[in-house]
C-alpha cells in the first residue's frame, strides 16, 4: 500500500524542485552492472546448491524407502513363518496328545515339548516386533528429513534478497514482508527492512521508500543498516524533488556517522544537489 505524498510533507515541510545529475547516473549504472554480475554469480551458485541439495535428498530418501521396503519383506517373511510354527505347534500337540492317548508317554516328556515351543513363539514374535519397530523409524527418519527442506527464517530472508537481486522486486517484496510479518524481533530484520525500502526505491515509489528506510533508522539503531538507510532515504528524498530534506539527511548522516563509506558518497551526492 503506498501512503499518499501529502504524509510525509507533515514530518518534511519543504517541497523545492531537483534533478538527478549526469554524474549520480554514472555512479547508478555502474551500481547496476556490478549488482548485476554479481546477481548472475550468486544465482550460478544458488542453483548448484540447490542442485546438490535436491540430488542428495532424493538419494537420501531413496535409499531409506529401500530399507523399509527390505524390513518390510523380511517382518512379512517372518510373519509367515510365525503362522507356520503355530500350525506346526498345533499339530504337534495334536500328534503329542494322541501319542499321550495311545503310548501313555511321561507328562513331563509333553511339557517340556511345549516350553520347548513356546519359547521358539516367543523368540519369533520378539523379533517381529523389532522389526516392526525398525520400520516405524525408519518411516519417522523419512519425515524428519522432509521437514527439513521448510524455509528456516534465514532462507525465508535470503531467498528475498536473492529475488531482488535477480530484478522481481514484486516477488522479493512479498517474500521479505512475510519475514518481517513472522519474524520483527529477528536479527536480520532491519536488513529486511532495508531491502523493503530498496524494493520501493528501484520502482521509484520514493513516498514508500522513505518510510521504510525511516523504519530502519528509527527502530533499529546501532544496526549496520542504519547509515545505508540514511543515504538511500535521503536520496529518496531527493527523488521527490524534496532538496531540503534530503539535505538535512545527507548531512545528519556525515555528522553522525563521519567515517562510514556512506558519509563519503553523502558528501559526494551534497555537491550534486541544487
Amino acid at each position: 500500500m503506498r501512503f499518499p505524498r501529502q504524509l510525509l510533507y507533515l514530518f518534511f515541510p519543504v517541497v523545492l524542485a531537483g534533478c538527478v545529475s549526469r554524474g549520480d547516473f554514472d555512479v547508478m549504472q555502474r551500481d547496476m552492472d556490478e549488482l548485476k554480475n554479481r546477481t548472475i554469480a550468486l544465482e550460478k551458485d544458488l542453483n548448484l546448491l540447490k542442485s546438490e541439495t535436491r540430488e542428495e535428498t532424493e538419494k537420501t530418501l531413496k535409499e531409506n524407502r529401500k530399507d523399509i521396503e527390505t524390513l518390510r519383506k523380511e517382518t512379512a517373511d517372518l510373519q509367515a513363518t510365525l503362522e507356520s510354527a503355530k500350525v506346526d505347534m498345533q499339530v504337534l500337540a495334536g500328534k503329542v496328545d494322541d501319542a499321550t492317548q495311545s503310548a501313555k508317554k511321561p507328562v513331563e516328556d509333553i511339557s517340556l515339548l511345549r516350553e520347548d515351543l513356546d519359547r521358539r513363539i516367543t523368540a519369533l514374535e520378539t523379533r517381529a516386533g523389532n522389526l516392526e519397530k525398525n520400520v516405524d523409524d525408519m518411516q519417522k527418519k523419512g519425515t524428519d528429513t522432509s521437514a527439513k527442506q521448510a524455509l528456516t527464517p534465514e532462507d525465508l530472508y535470503q531467498q528475498g534478497l536473492n529475488t531482488f537481486k535477480a530484478g522481481n522486486t514484486q516477488k522479493a517484496r512479498e517474500f521479505l514482508q512475510k519475514f518481517v510479518d513472522q519474524y520483527p524481533h529477528h536479527e536480520l530484520a532491519a536488513n529486511a527492512h532495508y531491502w523493503l525500502g530498496e524494493t520501493y526505491y528501484t520502482e521509484k515509489i520514493y513516498d514508500q521508500a522513505v518510510l521504510e528506510f525511516e523504519n530502519v533508522i528509527k527502530n533499529y539503531p546501532g544496526k549496520e543498516k542504519v547509515p545505508a538507510a540514511m543515504l538511500k532515504q535521503g536520496l529518496a528524498f531527493k527523488g521527490l524533488g524534496d532538496v531540503k530534506n534530503a539535505r538535512y539527511v545527507l548531512n545528519k548522516l556525515i555528522s553522525t556517522y563521519p567515517r562510514s563509506e556512506e558519509a563519503a558518497q553523502a558528501k559526494k551526492k551534497l555537491k550534486e544537489l541544487k
